[in-house]
């Protein structure tokens, strides 16, 4: 069996979608801290520990590669990126070194650092899935909500494939998950971040000013 402490991890950010809600073109254009959001966040993976980044493209990927710098990682095409989230999954998956565990991001959450990357990275333990936990607002009366499973996400390299293989749609790998909650640990990153994504223009608060 693998010893998580040794075995490289490789970042795989998910940037393929057309951003339609959003109606401001491919979100990984976004404009976010003095460049775009998927140079911003394939940066962050490579800062928080990952050996390694898969970027991949769906929408506008022609414009995406033109106006983007992303030389340091292994750049791919989901030509289906249409059909959902879970091409752009196995394309980020089959990309990923061979033998390496794979760490999933998704390229519409600006508020994802680098300490979160370490801290999944750190806690990460063989034949499991290790994945980013957010506090939901407390409910009325001051009770608070058990945390939200999120992004990123660790997938060991001994599930990759089985992950991958299940993800259906949009909804990525989350058959895999439901068949085996037993296999997944969430880490509590509420300190660190919120877990919100970028899907509309009242949520473009999220990029800052």
């Amino acid at each position: 069996m693998n010893d998580s402490s040794t075995v490289p991890t490789t970042g795989v950010l998910l940037a393929g979608g057309a951003g339609t809600r959003l109606g401001l073109g491919p979100k990984a254009l976004l404009p976010f801290r003095g460049r775009t959001l998927v140079e911003e966040l394939a940066a962050t993976l490579l800062d928080g520990g990952c050996r390694e980044v898969v970027v991949v493209l769906g929408a506008g990927a022609a414009e995406v590669r033109r106006a983007t710098k992303l030389d340091k990682y292994l750049v791919v095409d989901n030509p289906e990126w249409a059909s959902g989230m879970a091409g752009s999954l196995r394309a980020g998956v089959a990309a990923a070194a061979e033998g390496h565990h794979v760490m999933v991001a998704l390229v519409d959450q600006p508020g994802v650092t680098s300490g979160v990357v370490a801290r999944l990275l750190a806690a990460h333990r063989d034949g499991r899935v290790t994945a980013a936990g957010y506090a939901e607002p407390p409910f009325e009366g001051g009770r608070t909500a058990k945390l939200r499973r999120g992004h990123p996400l660790i997938i060991d390299a001994t599930l990759r494939a089985e992950a991958a293989e299940a993800a259906v749609g949009d909804a990525g790998a989350r058959r895999f998950f439901k068949a085996h909650p037993g296999l997944v640990d969430v880490i509590d990153c509420s300190d660190l971040a919120d877990g919100a994504d970028v899907d509309t223009k009242d949520q473009l608060h999220l990029l800052g000013d």
